[in-house]
Formats: structure tokens, C-alpha cells, sequence
């Protein structure tokens, strides 16, 4: 007998019970992203490889080491989204949202890198998006950190720290590239074999190295605050001036450089400790180049995007989602009930609670069975209908997650007590 298939690595199926807690932090995000005036782009999976080695930089881990890339059958390359900025600044420059415009956008997908897999990070990932076009000022990169910041309110998630960096301008940048390539060419010895290559060709993605090893000298290496020019210094402090005056804490890293090579001026990072080594849970920062490097105006921009497998994690490790997706009642049927009648009555309480999830069930089975299915459904309420019940337009009650009695009520009387125990959602 041959072996069956299994899912490609680093792809991975989502089972019912865990789709029960993405949809209910899809709804969380789907109601933080209306208060806060943001709307909704979905973008192709697959875009130009041009796209991203633009955008993202031809000499990235993400272009040169990670990206799905293939040539169809006319000979173009195409490639499998690792992430959603390019392709947003893509569609927005298309169909003319951008010049001379204040876009809030947000978007959903997935993204596919190849890179190994572990804990938290996927081949193929989920990941939220947060764009916004057209507003230079620090009050902007606020928002988005304080939308950021009310969704682990919303979540319940504790112990999640802001760390925060300025990157300067492009031109500032340039000088201290050149700071660094002479202080690591100095040390080429310790750098180990990534950080050689990128040290001509993209220097600050050393600072952003996770080899131990290299940590001190990391450490001692030229900061980019002593390249930063006024414009730059004001934005920055500004930008932290109002993050105090919300109430928002913060620590500043002059080590956080990002892995995109678009960024500049305010970068920033929600970090927990009990992610692992992946303790990034939500990154982002300003690209004011990026539209015009893809072709369109100028335009200033910033956002932030969160990993939703690392987010959904953290939120199942913290807080109580034990109940999520389960259903509310389960309807048991016994002799003449089964013509139907109890099916028709579950039809007419989904037209009663259409928040409320209710199971009727099929199939042949005593009442015993049918109470064990009922307790493992997970079920609060078991509404029984038997012949007794039939003659009497009657309905047992039956409370399967608290001590109290059954109860019989009428038919009439049954949404009023089922909406008194189950409230609304």
C-alpha cells in the first residue's frame, strides 16, 4: 500500500478547533481596523519578482535566500509574496490611490518564505498589515503604534514591551554605512559568514545579526544617532514626546534596523518574551521612499505588520479562549420527535439567536449517547424533546456547565429564558 500524502513543509492545515480562535481574532481585528477608520485591499498572491527585489532589496535574506520564484509560461518570473507592503504600494500606485492622497489601509493573507521552520514561523504564514499614505508627521507613527497597542488591550496579552529606533534619512544614512563598513573591515575576522557578505553590499543588516558570538562586537560598533541630522533628531523626538504623553512605554534600541531595506526615519517593535527566539510579535516604521522607488510620486508612508500564527499563540498562551467556537445548545430528540419536529424547532431558535451557535442532532442514538455528544460539544444548555415534551409543546432544559435543576418551559417561553441564560454576544 502506497504511503498517503502529507502536507508540503512548512505549510500546515487548520483544524476546526483551531479555526474557532482565528475567526475570533480575525473579528477582533476586523472591528479594531473600523475604530480606527481603516479600510480593507487584497492583493494577488503572486506578483513580479521585480516587484520585491526592488522594494525589499535585491541582496536581502528575503530575495536572495527565501522567495518562491518560478518563470510560468510565458517566461515572466513570478513570485509567491513574502510580505504585503510592495504589493500594496504596488496597487495603490496602479489604480491611483496614492498621489495626492490620505489612504489608512489594512489587508490579511497569506505570505510564503523559505526559510525553516519552528516554532511560530511558517513556509506559508498568515500575517495582518497596516498601511498609511500621505501623512509625514510623528503624530501618524503614533497612531499606528497606538492602534497596535489597543489590539493586546483587546486581546488580553500582558508583557509585551515597545522598543523603538530611528533610522534617519537615506542620505544619512550613507555616511554611516561607510562608518560601518570601516569598523567591520577592521574586525572582518570575527563577522561570521553572512555578515562578509554583507558588508560591501548591505552593512546594516550585521547589526540586525542573531549569532551570539558577534554580540559584542555588535555592541561596539558606530551608532547611527550620532549621523542623524536635525529634520530627523526633531521627527524622533516629537514622535516620543507623544507616545509619553499616551501613556505608552518604551525602550530605545539603536540596535533595531529592521530586515527590509526600505525603511527609514521611525522604526519600531512589539516584542514578548514567551515567543522564543521569534519574540518580534509586530514590526513595522516609515517608508517615505518606497512609492516613488516603484514608480510613482512621492509620498510619505508608515505601518507595521504582525505575524497572526505568533499573535494567535501568544493570546491562546495568556488568556482564556477555552470556550471559543463552541456552541451554545444542542438539541436532543427521543420517540416521535424524531419526525422532525425537534429539527424544525432548532431552525426556528436559529432564526431566534442568529449569535448563538446550536446543534440538532442526527442520527440514531439513546438519550445517553446523545448526552455524552452534548457534554463534548462543549455546549452550555441540552434542550430535550421527547414525546412528553411533544404532547405538552414543551421543552426540557438541561444546564450542562452549571449545578442547577432541569427545568421544564413552554415552547413560548423558551427564547426569553435562552437569551436570560446565554445573554448576547
Amino acid at each position: 500500500m502506497s504511503k498517503s500524502i502529507q502536507s508540503v513543509r512548512g505549510m500546515h492545515d487548520v483544524l476546526p478547533l483551531e479555526s474557532a480562535a482565528w475567526q475570533h481574532l480575525e473579528t477582533v481585528l476586523l472591528q479594531l481596523m473600523r475604530n480606527y477608520g481603516y479600510q480593507e485591499i487584497r492583493m494577488p498572491l503572486l506578483e513580479k519578482t521585480e516587484l520585491f527585489s526592488r522594494s525589499i532589496g535585491a541582496v536581502t535574506d528575503i530575495v536572495e535566500k527565501e522567495m518562491y520564484t518560478f518563470e510560468d509560461r510565458n517566461g515572466d518570473s513570478l513570485s509567491l509574496r513574502p510580505e504585503g507592503t510592495a504589493g500594496c504600494v504596488r496597487a495603490g500606485i496602479q489604480h491611483g490611490l496614492l498621489h495626492n492622497q490620505i489612504q489608512r489601509l489594512w489587508y490579511m493573507g497569506t505570505m510564503y518564505r523559505h526559510e525553516r521552520p519552528q516554532k511560530g514561523r511558517y513556509r506559508e504564514f498568515r500575517q495582518l498589515g497596516v498601511e498609511v499614505y500621505g501623512l509625514p508627521g510623528p503624530d501618524i507613527d503614533v497612531e499606528v503604534i497606538l492602534l497596535s497597542a489597543r489590539l493586546w488591550q483587546r486581546l488580553g496579552l500582558k508583557k509585551i514591551r515597545l522598543e523603538l529606533n530611528c533610522l534617519g534619512s537615506a542620505q544619512e544614512r550613507v555616511a554611516y554605512r561607510q562608518a560601518l563598513v570601516d569598523y567591520f573591515s577592521d574586525h572582518i575576522d570575527q563577522l561570521d559568514e553572512d555578515s562578509r557578505r554583507r558588508l560591501q553590499r548591505n552593512p546594516l543588516r550585521i547589526l540586525d545579526s542573531k549569532n551570539p558570538s558577534m554580540r559584542s562586537l555588535i555592541a561596539n560598533a558606530p551608532g547611527l544617532a550620532d549621523y542623524l541630522g536635525t529634520e530627523s533628531q526633531t521627527h524622533f523626538e516629537k514622535l516620543l514626546g507623544l507616545l509619553q504623553n499616551a501613556n505608552i512605554s518604551y525602550e530605545l534600541n539603536p540596535r533595531l534596523v529592521r530586515g527590509l531595506d526600505y525603511y527609514n526615519l521611525t522604526v519600531f517593535e512589539w516584542i514578548s518574551d514567551e515567543l522564543g527566539a521569534q519574540g518580534a510579535v509586530c514590526a513595522g516604521g516609515r517608508y517615505d521612499g518606497l512609492v516613488q522607488q516603484l514608480g510613482g510620486s512621492p509620498t510619505p508612508a508608515v505601518g507595521f505588520a504582525i505575524g497572526l500564527e505568533r499573535l494567535l499563540s501568544l493570546a491562546l498562551q495568556q488568556g482564556d479562549w477555552n470556550d471559543i467556537g463552541k456552541p451554545d445548545v444542542y438539541v436532543l430528540v427521543s420517540g416521535t420527535a424524531t419526525d422532525g419536529t425537534a429539527q424544525l424547532l432548532a431552525e426556528s431558535l436559529r432564526d431566534a439567536l442568529p449569535e448563538h451557535g446550536i446543534v440538532y442532532h442526527c442520527g440514531p442514538a439513546g438519550l445517553k449517547s446523545q448526552f455524552k455528544r452534548a457534554d463534548r460539544s462543549g455546549a452550555v444548555i441540552a434542550l430535550i424533546i421527547g414525546d412528553d415534551e411533544l404532547a405538552a409543546d414543551q421543552v426540557t432544559i438541561k444546564y450542562l456547565r452549571e449545578q442547577r435543576d432541569q427545568v421544564t418551559v413552554s415552547r413560548a417561553e423558551l427564547v426569553k429564558l435562552l437569551n436570560e441564560v446565554l445573554g448576547t454576544n
